[in-house]
């Protein structure tokens, strides 16, 4: 069953040859591709997200299944004798490729849909949900301990890169405060290592200044700029965390969510409260979906917006999308309001 779903997608695949194009263009950027060892194409790429995603495959796991299974290495062209892909090779590639691109691709499929009669666009449903973000759940003690130590990581890589600048590591001291805050049984006994741990974190955001200064008076290449782009990023989200940690233990106040950083990686994600049951960190997507429940549309917002706001944009870009003013919509209740109605 498996193998005959594949063998419809890859017949939908082989007719829109557009969607290969699409992801070269990313995969090859400025350069020409002329130089350097082949690498993997747009087909390629475009067909190996398919089992990852069809699946939830890890990168670990999608490179085991694409030596390992017959059906998968038919559906991305691998012969017998051919090497697939390794995880980091995988992950390279499918990383290279925007989101941009991911939505003109779902544009094309859905117009390519329409052309074959399974979409008619005639009728609309709307919904949100919260997709979370891979990050633990964020507390202030936590981020602190996380900027120093990658702070601390991008000073060595500084001065492996030439620059000359003064620092001390203070990463186990860092480790140690951290650690006595996660597991004091009272608030009372989370002051003093908190305060130390900011005078810490105040020290490194320190270092980070003094090593960017240094970077930018060396000569260009892939290490400076790589190291100074890092530890602009971090040292800027330093200070935030480290303003949002005195505001919150040491004056008591309350940090509006849109003010707070949840994690010093995925430093995009939102705070998404549905309601008063759960809390997400991560981003709210708005679906829209037509007759045969192929997605249209999907759009990533700006925090937590009120369902009822984004009800005639969303009859806009599906308009956009599709080209017809849909004769039925349905949303939840949420949507409602005198205007939208």
């Amino acid at each position: 069953m498996h193998a005959k779903e594949l063998a419809a997608i890859s017949r939908v695949l082989d007719s829109n040859p557009t969607l290969a194009k699409l992801v070269a263009q990313d995969l090859v950027g400025d350069s020409d591709g002329s130089r350097g060892a082949p690498g993997m194409t747009g087909e390629e790429v475009i067909r190996v997200t398919v089992i990852k995603q069809m699946n939830g495959f890890s990168y670990d796991a999608l490179a085991f299944h694409l030596e390992d299974s017959s059906c998968y290495r038919a559906f991305c062209g691998y012969g017998f004798g051919d090497l697939a892909p390794r995880r980091s090779t995988l992950q390279q590639n499918i990383s290279r490729v925007r989101p941009e691109t991911w939505e003109a691709i779902n544009r094309v499929l859905v117009r390519y849909a329409m052309d074959q009669g399974v979409e008619s666009a005639d009728r609309l449903r709307a919904d949100a949900t919260a997709v979370a973000a891979d990050v633990p759940p964020p507390s202030d003690s936590r981020l602190l301990w996380d900027m120093i130590r990658v702070v601390t990581r991008w000073l060595k890589r500084a001065r492996a890169a030439g620059a000359d600048f003064v620092f001390r590591s203070h990463v186990c001291r860092a480790k140690r405060r951290a650690y006595k805050i996660q597991y004091a049984r009272r608030k009372k006994a989370r002051k003093a290592p908190y305060r130390d741990l900011v005078k810490v974190a105040g020290w490194v955001l320190e270092y980070g200044q003094d090593a960017i200064v240094a970077l930018m008076s060396l000569p260009k290449n892939a290490r400076v700029n790589k190291a100074l782009d890092m530890l602009r990023r971090f040292v800027q989200l330093g200070h935030r965390v480290v303003d949002q940690t005195v505001r919150r233990v040491s004056r008591e106040e309350s940090v509006p969510s849109h003010e707070k950083v949840v994690s010093m990686f995925e430093d995009h994600a939102d705070i998404i409260v549905k309601g008063s049951r759960n809390t997400h960190y991560g981003h709210k997507l708005t679906l829209c979906t037509g007759v045969s429940a192929l997605v249209v549309d999907c759009v990533i917002e700006d925090g937590n917006p009120a369902d009822s706001t984004v009800v005639g944009r969303t009859f806009d870009r599906f308009e956009a999308i599709t080209g017809r003013v849909p004769e039925q919509a349905a949303f939840d209740g949420g949507y409602a309001s005198r205007a939208n109605v």
